[in-house]
C-alpha cells in the first residue's frame, strides 16, 4: 500500500496502477518487500552471520584435519620457533602452578583433595591457553592433530615426523630458557626440588601410564577449544581438562621439561640421565600414544570418511 501510494504522486503512474493492483506480486517481488521494501531491497548472506559459538563434532573433526594438514606443512624454522614459544607458555604454567598449589603445606595436610584443586586450576590452563591463542606449537597436541590429518589423507608420514621432531625440540629449548630464568629469579620455592625428585623416582610402567591420562586430557582440550568461536569459550574448553589432569597428578612431557630441570638447578639429587630415561622418555611414549590412539584413531573412526 506505502508503494502505491508513493507511486499515486508520480507524474504518469496512475494509469498503470490498477493493472499492477490485479496482477499478484511475483516471489521475488514479495522476497524483495519482506527485506525492506519494493524501492530499496538490501541482501542477507550466509557467510555476514557469525560463526556459531559451538561447532557440531563433525565439524571440529574436519578443522582438526585442516589444522594438522597446515601444521604438517609448516617450514621447519617455523615449527621450532613457535614451539619454543610454546615450551616457554608451558613453562610459566608450570611455575605457577608450583608456586601457588605447591606451597600451601597447611593446606595440603588438612585437606589434600583441596590443594589438588588448587594446583590444577592456577597455572597450566593459562599456559595452554596462551599457546592456543598465539598459534604456537605444543608437540602433546600436535600427536593428536597432525597424526588426524595424516589418517585421513591431508598430511604425509614425512611432515608428520618434521612436526613431531621441530616441536618436541623447539619446547625443550623453551622450557629449559624458563627454568633458568626462574632459577636464577629467586622467587620459586624449594618444593620444587621434592617435585621433581619423585618424578623421576616413579616407575617406569606408571609414568607412561600418567604420561596416557594426561595428554588425553591435554589433546581434548585442544580439540574442544578448536571448535569454539570466541576467547571465553576457548578457555572454559581448556580449564576443565587441563586443570583436571593436573590435579589427579599426571604426567606431561612438556610441563615436565620445566618442572625437574627447575627442581635440579635449585638442588634436587637427580642426574640428566635419570630425568630423561626415568621419566620424560616413558612420559613422552604415553603422551604419544593417547594422541595417536585415544584422539587421532579414536575421531577418524567415528567421523573419518564415509562415516
Amino acid at each position: 500500500a506505502q508503494v502505491l501510494l508513493a507511486c499515486a504522486f508520480v507524474p504518469g503512474a496512475q494509469p498503470r496502477l490498477a493493472h499492477a493492483a490485479s496482477r499478484p506480486p511475483a516471489p521475488s517481488a514479495l522476497a524483495t518487500r519482506a527485506r525492506g521494501g519494493a524501492c530499496s531491497a538490501s541482501t542477507v548472506r550466509a557467510s555476514d552471520a557469525p560463526p556459531p559459538a559451538l561447532k557440531p563434532p563433525a565439524a571440529i573433526f574436519d578443522g582438526a584435519i585442516a589444522a594438522g594438514a597446515a601444521k604438517a606443512s609448516m617450514p621447519a624454522s617455523k615449527i621450532f620457533v613457535l614451539a619454543v614459544i610454546s615450551g616457554c607458555h608451558i613453562a610459566f604454567g608450570s611455575c605457577l602452578s608450583m608456586m601457588v598449589g605447591g606451597a600451601v603445606p597447611g593446606i595440603k595436610e588438612a585437606n589434600p583433595g583441596l590443594q589438588r584443586i588448587i594446583l590444577g586450576a592456577f597455572g597450566l590452563p593459562f599456559g595452554l591457553l596462551m599457546t592456543l591463542i598465539s598459534g604456537a606449537e605444543l608437540f602433546t597436541g600436535n600427536t593428536a592433530l597432525v597424526t588426524t590429518s595424516v589418517l585421513n589423507g591431508k598430511a604425509s608420514v614425512r611432515g608428520l615426523a618434521k612436526s613431531w621432531f621441530y616441536s618436541y625440540a623447539g619446547n625443550l629449548v623453551g622450557s629449559l630458557l624458563i627454568a633458568s630464568l626462574f632459577a636464577a629469579s629467586g622467587v620459586m620455592h624449594t618444593g620444587v626440588v621434592a617435585v621433581a625428585t619423585a618424578k623421576v623416582a616413579m616407575p617406569w610402567a606408571q609414568a607412561f601410564v600418567r604420561g596416557v591420562l594426561a595428554n588425553w586430557l591435554v589433546c581434548m582440550a585442544v580439540w574442544m577449544a578448536s571448535g569454539c568461536s570466541d576467547l571465553a569459550g576457548k578457555a572454559v574448553a581448556v580449564w576443565f581438562p587441563i586443570s583436571a589432569f593436573v590435579a589427579m597428578g599426571l604426567e606431561h612431557s612438556v610441563a615436565n621439561m620445566a618442572i625437574v630441570p627447575l627442581g635440579m638447578m635449585l638442588g634436587a639429587p637427580v642426574t640428566v640421565r635419570e630425568f630423561v630415561l626415568a621419566n620424560l622418555l616413558p612420559v613422552t611414549l604415553g603422551n604419544a600414544f593417547a594422541g595417536v590412539v585415544a584422539i587421532a584413531v579414536a575421531f577418524t573412526l567415528a567421523y573419518g570418511k564415509g562415516k
